[in-house]
């Protein structure tokens, strides 16, 4: 059975670190990063990558529309 594999893309610079994100996402990948932009915000990573499915859910909610989302299928 084919599993969801999926991997998010944020641009740092344009992310302001508004954790929209984090909440919306039901696999706990996201997280914000330690060091912050030019801009001088914390930015959205993936933290738990392992986990995402690439169910979008991250890239619905964030108000700047930063983040892409890409999705593949696993033989697992």
């Amino acid at each position: 059975m084919a599993k969801a594999r999926g991997a998010i893309e944020v641009d740092i610079e344009k992310c302001k670190g508004c954790e929209l994100c984090i909440g919306s996402c039901p696999f706990h990948v996201i997280s914000l990063e330690q060091h912050v932009n030019s801009k001088g915000y914390h930015y959205a990573y993936m933290g738990n990558p392992e986990a995402c499915t690439g169910c979008t859910n991250c890239a619905v909610v964030c108000p700047d529309g930063v983040i892409t989302v890409f999705r593949a299928k696993s033989e697992v």
